[in-house]
C-alpha cells in the first residue's frame, strides 16, 4: 500500500498562487500546472518508497534486495516524472508505449521478491496506461490491473478480505491521482497552445458574416451601376435624354450605397456604455434636463455591453424627443447572472407617445436573439420607464453570432467522471476500515451517512468550476465539512474512520494563503491527536497520518487543475473574442476607407458624365468609362475587406485622387515620391490618401488642392492641402500649428490615425496660418 509523505510546502504554495490578470499570467498557467502535478506526483512516489522502506526494514532483507528495491523503485518514477509527466511528450508514440511496458514489468516483478510491500507502485504503472493508452483499451487494462491486485493480495498470508477490499481501492485511487494530474496539466497546455487556432477559426467565421452582409449590402447595387453603365453606353446611340436619366439613377445607386456603407460601418464598432452614458448625460444636462446615472455592470461579453449601449443611446433619444422632460434617471446593475439598464424620466405617459422608431423595433429584436427582453412603460410611481433584462450567459446562437465555438473544452466530460470515481474511492476507503472494526449497525449507518454527505458536498460544490470559493458561502460549506469529519469521533470512539484530506484540500483553495496553511497545518495536527487519543497503534497513526497530509494535497492539487482547465477556456475564448472584435473593428475601416471614396467617385463622375453629356459626348463616354472602372475597383474591394488580404498601390490612388479630384473641378497638383517603398507603408499612405481626398470631396468651396509625398529624416510622409475653408486654428496653440481635427463623420480621422500608429507614425490635421487645411501622415521606414 502507498503511504502519503510530507509535501514541500513552499513550492506547492507558489503553484496555488493566484496569477496576476494579464496575458503574461496566462502564459504561466501551462508551466504553474505540470509543476504542481509533477510537485504531487513525486510525493506520491515519496510516500510510496517511505512506506517501502518502512517496510523492508521490518523485513529484515539483504543489502542487494534493498538496493535492487531501490533502483526499481527510481527507475519507475523516473520514467512516470521525466517522460510521462513531460507535457511535451507523445503519449501515442513507441517511445510511450516501450515505457509502458517497461513500467509494467517495474511494477510487478518485485512484487516477487518483496511481496505485497511492493504493491502500491502498482498504481504508476496504472495511471500511465490511462494517459498512453486509448480508453477502449486503457479501461479495461485499468480494470485487469486492479483484479491483480486481488490476486496477489490472494497469495498474502494473512491477508483478509477486508485487506483484499482496502488494496483495491487503495491502488486505483492513487492510479487515478496520477492520471488525473498528469492529464489535467496537458489539457491546460493544450488548451494554450490552441489558444492562437480558435482565434483565427472564429475570425474566420467573422469573415464569412462580413462576406454575407457585404453581399446583402453592396452586391446589388454594384451589378445595378454596372448594368446600367452598359446601358448608358447603349443608350447614347440612340437618346441623350435616355442616357441622362439613366445617368441620375446611377448616382442615387451609389449615393445611398455610400450611405449605407457608412451606416454599417459604423454600427461594426463596439460602443461601451461608459462612453455613451459620458454622451447622454451631456446632451440632456445641454436640454436643461436633471439627470442621475448610475452603472454597476462589472465585465460584460462584447456583444452584451454593445447593445446595452444601443439601448441606452435610443432610449435617450426618445427621452429627447419630448419637451415636457425635467428628470432622467439611468441605471445598469449586474446581479445573479443578468444585467439590467433602466431608464426613467418624468415625461408623456405611454398612451400620450409616439409609437418607437425602426431602431428601437430593430434593437428589441436584437436583445431577444440574446435571450433578454424590453419592456417600457408608466411605472408604480407614475414616471415613464424603459427596462432592459439580458442572461450574461449568451445562448448558443449569441456564441455563434460572435464567431466563437460553444463546445466544452475537449475531453473534459471524460476528466470530470474521472474525478467524481476518484473522490468515490477515496470516501470509500474509510468505509472499509469501520467495517473492519465494528459490526454494530448504527455505528455503521452512522460512518456511511457522515462519508456520503462530505463526498456530495465535494462533488456538488467545491469540484465545481463555477463555485466561487473566496465567499462567505465557501467559508460556511467548510465549516460543515469540518464538522462531518470531526464531530462523528465523538460517537464512534476507536471505530472513528475519515477523510480529513477533503477539509485540509479545500481549505487551501477557499481561504487566503497564511489562513489556509494554517487551517492544514491543524487539521494534520488534530486528526493526529485524535487517533493518538483513541489509542490507535503508533504504526497506522504514521500511516493515516501521512495519508491525510498528502491526500490534502492531492485534493487541493486536482481542484485546482480542474478550476484551471475552465479558466484557461474562459481565457482564450476572451482572447479570441478579442480577436474577432479587432475583426470588427478592422472591417469597419476597411469598409469606410476603402469603399467610402469609391462609392463618392461614382456618384461624382456619373452627375458629371450627366452635365457633360449635352455639350461633350466623348468627354461623357470617357467619364462614363470612368464610371464602369470605379465599380470594378469597388468589387474587388469588397473582396480585400470580406478577406482581410488588401495592399493598395500608392501611385494607382494618386491617378484616382487626380481623376476625381479634376472630375469636382479642383485644380490638383500631385508630387510623388519615385522610390519604392514598403508594402504596410504603401498601403497605410495610399488609405490616408484616398480617405483625405474624400474629405476634400465634401466641401464645395474647394479651388485647388496640393498633394505631395516626400521623404523625411525619419521616414516619409503624405501631405493633402486644400483651400476649404474647415476651420481655424485653436486658440491656444501657436501660430501655424497643425492641430489634430476630427472628421465630422466620426470615422475617417480617427481611422486613418489608428493605422499610421499602428506603424509608429503620427497623423496631424488642421488648418494653417495662411488659412488652408493640411492633413499629414508620418510613417518610419
Amino acid at each position: 500500500m502507498i503511504s502519503w509523505g510530507s509535501a514541500d510546502a513552499s513550492a506547492t504554495e507558489r503553484s496555488s498562487a493566484p496569477a496576476p490578470p494579464g496575458t503574461r499570467a496566462f502564459d504561466r498557467r501551462p508551466r504553474l500546472a505540470q509543476r504542481l502535478a509533477t510537485t504531487i506526483v513525486a510525493i506520491v512516489f515519496v510516500g510510496g518508497a517511505l512506506n517501502l522502506v518502512v517496510t523492508l526494514l521490518e523485513s529484515s532483507i539483504g543489502p542487494v534486495a534493498a538496493a535492487y528495491g531501490v533502483v526499481c523503485a527510481l527507475a519507475l518514477v523516473a520514467i512516470q516524472v521525466l517522460h510521462f509527466g513531460r507535457q511535451t511528450s507523445r503519449l501515442d508514440s513507441r517511445a510511450s508505449h516501450f515505457l509502458l511496458a517497461g513500467q509494467a514489468a517495474l511494477a510487478y516483478v518485485p512484487v516477487l521478491t518483496f511481496g505485497d510491500a511492493w504493491i502500491g507502485q502498482i498504481s504508476f504503472f496504472l495511471g500511465s496506461v490511462l494517459l498512453v493508452l486509448r480508453p477502449r483499451i486503457a479501461w479495461p487494462v485499468f480494470g485487469a490491473g486492479v483484479a491483480s491486485v486481488v490476486v496477489i493480495m490472494s497469495f498474502v498470508p494473512g491477508a483478509s478480505v477486508l485487506d483484499t477490499v482496502y488494496s483495491s481501492l487503495n491502488i486505483p485511487y492513487y492510479g487515478l491521482v496520477v492520471y488525473l494530474l498528469s492529464r489535467l496539466a496537458r489539457t491546460v497546455a493544450d488548451l494554450y497552445r490552441a489558444r492562437d487556432e480558435l482565434a483565427r477559426r472564429a475570425v474566420a467565421e467573422q469573415r464569412l458574416s462580413f462576406a454575407k452582409d457585404l453581399h446583402d449590402l453592396l452586391g446589388l447595387s454594384l451589378s445595378a451601376i454596372a448594368l446600367k453603365g452598359e446601358l448608358v453606353h447603349r443608350q447614347l446611340r440612340k437618346s441623350a435624354e435616355s442616357a441622362q436619366g439613366t445617368l441620375g439613377e446611377i448616382s442615387e445607386i451609389a449615393q445611398r450605397a455610400l450611405s449605407n456603407v457608412r451606416a454599417v460601418a459604423h454600427g461594426y464598432r463596439e460602443l461601451t456604455l461608459e462612453r455613451e452614458s459620458r454622451t447622454a448625460e451631456s446632451l440632456l444636462n445641454a436640454s436643461d434636463i436633471a439627470v442621475r446615472i448610475h452603472l454597476d455592470q462589472g465585465d460584460l461579453p462584447v456583444r452584451t455591453r454593445t447593445t446595452l449601449a444601443k439601448v441606452l443611446r435610443e432610449g435617450v433619444t426618445d427621452v429627447l424627443r419630448h419637451s415636457d422632460v425635467e428628470q432622467c434617471e439611468i441605471t445598469v446593475r449586474q446581479e445573479d447572472g443578468r444585467v439590467s439598464l433602466d431608464i426613467v424620466n418624468d415625461g408623456a405617459a405611454q398612451e400620450e407617445r409616439p409609437p418607437p422608431g425602426a431602431g428601437m423595433a430593430s434593437l428589441v429584436e436584437e436583445v431577444r436573439e440574446l435571450g433578454g427582453a424590453v419592456t417600457a412603460g408608466p411605472g408604480p410611481d407614475g414616471r415613464f420607464r424603459l427596462h432592459l433584462d439580458l442572461p450574461l450567459a449568451a445562448p448558443p446562437e449569441a456564441a455563434l453570432a460572435e464567431g466563437l465555438p460553444s463546445a466544452p473544452p475537449s475531453g473534459a466530460p471524460g476528466l470530470r467522471s474521472t474525478l467524481n470515481a476518484l473522490f468515490c474511492l477515496l470516501a470509500a476507503q474509510p468505509v472499509v476500515l469501520v467495517i473492519a472494526g465494528t459490526t454494530e449497525f448504527w455505528k455503521l449507518a452512522l460512518a456511511v451517512g457522515d462519508l456520503a454527505a462530505l463526498l456530495v458536498i465535494q462533488l456538488a460544490y467545491f469540484t465545481r468550476p463555477a463555485t466561487k470559493l473566496r465567499s462567505p458561502q465557501s467559508y460556511g460549506v467548510l465549516a460543515v465539512q469540518a464538522c462531518l469529519v470531526y464531530l462523528p469521533a465523538i460517537p464512534l470512539q476507536q471505530n472513528w474512520a475519515t477523510a480529513p484530506g477533503l477539509v485540509a484540500g479545500c481549505a487551501l483553495l477557499v481561504l487566503p494563503p497564511v489562513a489556509g496553511w494554517a487551517v492544514f497545518a491543524l487539521n494534520t495536527a488534530a486528526y493526529v491527536a485524535i487517533q493518538v487519543g483513541l489509542g490507535t497503534p503508533p504504526g497506522l497513526v504514521v500511516f493515516f497520518s501521512t495519508g491525510a497530509v498528502l491526500s490534502s494535497l492531492v485534493v487541493f492539487g486536482l481542484i485546482w487543475q480542474v478550476r484551471l482547465v475552465a479558466e484557461v477556456d474562459s481565457t482564450q475564448r476572451r482572447l479570441a473574442g478579442m480577436a474577432v472584435a479587432e475583426e470588427r473593428l478592422r472591417f469597419a475601416r476597411d469598409l469606410h476607407d476603402l469603399l467610402g471614396m469609391t462609392l463618392s467617385a461614382i456618384a461624382l463622375k456619373s452627375e458629371l458624365t450627366r452635365r457633360v453629356l449635352a455639350v461633350d459626348e466623348d468627354r461623357a463616354r470617357a467619364e462614363l468609362e470612368e464610371v464602369l472602372g470605379l465599380t470594378r475597383l469597388a468589387l474587388a474591394d469588397v473582396r480585400s475587406v470580406a478577406s482581410g488580404n488588401r495592399e493598395l498601390s500608392l501611385e494607382s490612388e494618386s491617378r484616382s485622387a487626380r481623376s476625381v479630384l479634376a472630375a469636382a473641378d479642383v485644380r490638383v497638383r500631385v508630387e510623388m515620391l519615385e522610390e519604392d517603398l514598403p508594402g504596410p507603408v504603401r498601403t497605410v499612405l495610399a488609405v490616408v490618401l484616398r480617405e483625405g481626398v474624400t474629405n476634400v470631396l465634401r466641401h464645395s468651396n474647394v479651388d485647388s488642392c496640393e498633394i505631395a509625398v516626400e521623404r523625411t529624416s525619419g521616414g516619409v510622409a503624405l501631405d493633402i492641402v486644400n483651400d476649404g475653408v474647415t476651420g481655424r486654428p485653436e486658440a491656444s496653440g501657436p501660430p501655424g500649428a497643425k492641430v489634430l481635427r476630427q472628421d465630422p463623420s466620426g470615422s475617417g480621422i480617427d481611422n486613418m490615425a489608428h493605422r499610421v500608429a499602428i506603424l509608429g507614425g503620427k497623423l496631424t490635421a488642421g488648418v494653417e496660418a495662411d488659412g488652408r487645411f493640411r492633413l499629414r501622415a508620418e510613417v518610419p521606414v
